[in-house]
């Protein structure tokens, strides 16, 4: 086991109320602040280390999706979807006590969500271990593409730094990730005539593409589909290669052109 003692090399301070509440807050309604990535870090390994330890459980999110979802109900919007995806989920739940994978893959998804929120963007909706986000591009296709960008690298960094370097200490496997982002428009969706207790969610090509993406993404990866990449300012684009497919493994097009749908991965 691969231990980052350079990161945390004792139990961090017993998680004061004022630290439990930064991801609380940006779980809630009250989003506003705006953290560094550093004391994002710190405040994950308190909490994560509060879960493992104590207990401590996140107050929950306030579903401001759901609500603005049920404003804009048939609407079509476009939007940057991303989907990030727990790797390994499966053996370590063979591996380790029931109570502890809940633990882990709650307060995985819940950091995962305080992260999308942390870049302007919206949690959908919480699928067994993984979390699906997206950001409005309505207004603002190229900054909602930046902020979904810049959300998949810091969940590869909050990951590794934040939430690892805790279950080291109790002898529990890295977690790891994939990550895939695409573009495009979807219309919301409700299902029932029910205006405020009728489920709605989102269906649309970017929707199925983002998912497409993160199934082809490898451990600790990026992959953001063409769409995406155009959008993104050239020195952005200087971080990412695009990604040469082999034996047909990808087999999905362009919804303009019609040609093979370019993917490009991170190249940190």
């Amino acid at each position: 086991m691969n231990e980052d003692k350079s990161k945390v090399n004792k139990e961090p301070e017993n998680p004061s109320e004022d630290s439990i509440n930064v991801v609380d807050m940006l779980l809630s309604k009250t989003q506003g602040q705006t953290f560094d990535s550093e004391t994002m870090i710190l405040e994950t390994q308190k909490r994560v280390w509060g879960a493992l330890k104590k207990g401590y459980e996140y107050v929950g999110m306030i579903n401001d999706s759901e609500q603005f979802l049920r404003k804009n109900v048939f609407s079509k919007l476009d939007m940057v979807v991303l989907y990030v995806d727990l790797v390994g989920s499966t053996t370590m739940a063979l591996e380790m006590p029931e109570e502890k994978i809940a633990i882990i893959i709650s307060s995985f998804s819940q950091e995962m969500a305080a992260v999308i929120r942390q870049h302007h963007g919206y949690v959908l909706k919480f699928v067994g271990d993984a979390v699906i986000g997206y950001f409005i591009a309505e207004d603002n296709a190229l900054l909602a593409s930046d902020h979904a960008v810049n959300c998949a690298k810091s969940m590869i960094s909050v990951i590794q730094k934040g939430i690892n370097p805790i279950l080291n200490q109790y002898d529990y496997p890295d977690l790891m990730v994939r990550v895939g982002v695409d573009f495009g428009q979807n219309i919301v969706v409700r299902y029932g005539a029910d205006q405020e207790n009728s489920h709605v969610d989102l269906m649309g090509p970017a929707m199925n593409i983002a998912a497409k993406i993160q199934n082809m993404a490898k451990a600790n990866q990026i992959l953001i589909g063409a769409d995406v990449f155009q959008k993104l300012h050239p020195n952005s684009q200087k971080e990412f290669d695009q990604v040469i497919w082999k034996n047909k493994e990808w087999k999905y097009r362009s919804r303009i052109s019609g040609e093979l749908y370019k993917v490009y991965e991170h190249k940190g």
